[in-house]
């Protein structure tokens, strides 16, 4: 059994034990609270026993997890303030990923792999043009085209409008105004940059799940400060990268630990303005990977960000400071208490509003799988850097990593887009009007004296042969030369 992971200490500690760390989990509280601190120190926790990480760094102070904390005053003092035996200043093994390809690996996944109902959502595409895109899909995989990147996907909306007539009778109604529109969504999303997403060679699930050689986990860290400011395209590639794990790794059963722990931040775009259809298969997915062997970690501001279908699966939970100004607020505030379980010995809603820098409330589930009663805990700090590190240790990192030179390199096989192009090609040329070859003017017929000049003039070589043979010609046809 791995040794349980310690959140912080309060007038007990608290630990979140390994067996039920897939279980998921909720990170939640106002900004400048300390959620990343906490959510450094629980991945720099799990990858210590064993269990690869994949966590997004929305503000670009994540990276530090690589190297070795110290010299931080406020770490030393909370070190000795809760007396934490055998701590010890280590670096975590990173891996750095970034879809723009500019501060890690770039990570990719195909059209095909992303389905028609994340790309709606991506595309913000109303029911009517879903069902276009849709078509496109179902059409494509009829076919055996291979729908790769957006070129692919702009190929095939284009085929199904010009054959649109032909295809309403098997598919259904395709209107041009759809077409349309879902083409200049695309022209949108290129210009946010993610173009870059789609191609190959795709992500592998197997290299975000890695160990080193001393058996801690990997830390995958998606750069995502620029990635943010696209929020669909943040929270759906997110989103897909969990379909993709659920999809992917077979069923695992109860384990002492988890495969692999995934941590959402900014969990709120993920749940805002999502079609119920989204929403259902969300809450699916967090229902079912609990057996593929990952814990997913939420991580928000407010706990009222997750829908209540998902928050009720989520056991370990850590509850940073809250504001209450506003009437929601205060509303935010009791709904937190409420999910925790009562603690005769503490005012769960007061103390959630006086909660101080780095303090938080705790509930996590014990060997039978039974929350616990919240405790008032100081969080415990990493042992790795806090904040950003620069950018050629960045590179050093990326230079060293496992998959150097795996992803760097984009593929653009034969797909959708090539097999259309040739068909296109092939019926503009078999279209086009034959032009006749000039013929060459008839010949005259040749008297029997120039056929017997000719004829000499073949047979003698020499300049004067042909010299003798042309003034005979001339002689016998009256002509002087």
């Amino acid at each position: 059994m791995s040794d349980p992971i310690l959140i912080g200490k309060g007038q007990v500690p608290v630990y979140i034990l390994p067996g039920m760390a897939n279980r998921h989990g909720l990170v939640a509280g106002a900004t400048g609270t300390g959620k990343t601190v906490t959510l450094q120190r629980l991945a720099e926790s799990f990858s210590r026993i064993g269990v690869p990480v994949f966590l997004a760094d929305v503000k670009g102070d994540l990276a530090g997890i690589a190297q070795a904390g110290g010299g931080n005053k406020k770490v030393a003092e909370r070190v000795e303030q809760l007396g934490l035996t055998g701590f010890a200043y280590a670096p975590c093994p990173v891996t750095f990923w970034d879809i723009l390809g500019e501060q890690g690996h770039p990570v990719r996944a195909t059209i095909s792999e992303m389905g028609p109902l994340l790309l709606g959502r991506l595309l913000n595409l109303n029911e009517t043009q879903e069902g276009v895109l849709n078509i496109a899909f179902r059409l494509a995989d009829d076919n055996g085209w291979l729908l790769l990147d957006l070129k692919d996907l702009r190929a095939m909306l284009a085929h199904v409008g010009e054959n649109a007539d032909t295809l309403t009778t098997t598919y259904g109604n395709v209107s041009a105004a759809s077409i349309g529109a879902i083409q200049r969504r695309l022209l949108t999303l290129e210009e946010q940059g993610a173009e870059r997403l789609f191609g190959e060679p795709a992500l592998r699930i197997e290299d975000l799940m890695q160990t080193d050689e001393r058996g801690h986990g990997y830390v995958n860290v998606l750069a995502a400060d620029k990635l943010i400011h696209s929020p669909a395209l943040y929270s759906t590639f997110l989103l897909w990268l969990l379909s993709e794990l659920y999809e992917t790794l077979p069923e695992a059963g109860d384990l002492d630990k988890p495969k692999l722990v995934f941590f959402f931040d900014e969990a709120h775009l993920l749940f805002d303005e999502a079609p119920k259809v989204l929403l259902d298969k969300v809450e699916q997915v967090v229902r079912l990977i609990r057996s593929k062997g990952v814990g997913v970690y939420f991580v928000t501001q407010n706990p009222m960000d997750v829908p209540d279908s998902v928050l009720g699966q989520l056991g370990n939970r850590v509850q940073h400071a809250l504001r209450a100004f506003t009437p929601r607020d205060q509303k935010a505030v009791r709904t937190a208490a409420e999910t925790f379980r009562p603690n005769p010995k503490l005012d769960t809603e007061r103390a959630i509003t006086e909660l101080g820098v780095g303090e938080a409330l705790a509930s996590v589930l014990d060997a039978g799988g039974s929350p616990t009663v919240v405790e008032r805990i100081f969080v415990a700090p990493p042992g790795s850097k806090l904040g950003p590190i620069e950018p050629a240790e960045r590179k050093a990192l990326m230079d060293g990593s496992l998959v150097k030179g795996v992803y760097e390199q984009p593929v653009d096989r034969v797909s959708a887009y090539e097999i259309l192009k040739q068909r296109a090609d092939a019926a503009t040329t078999a279209s086009a009007p034959q032009t006749q070859p000039r013929s060459a003017p008839a010949s005259r017929a040749q008297s029997p004296v120039e056929a017997f000049a000719s004829s000499a003039m073949r047979s003698l070589g020499t300049q004067l042969g042909r010299a003798l043979v042309r003034g005979l010609m001339g002689s016998l046809t009256g002509r002087r030369r």
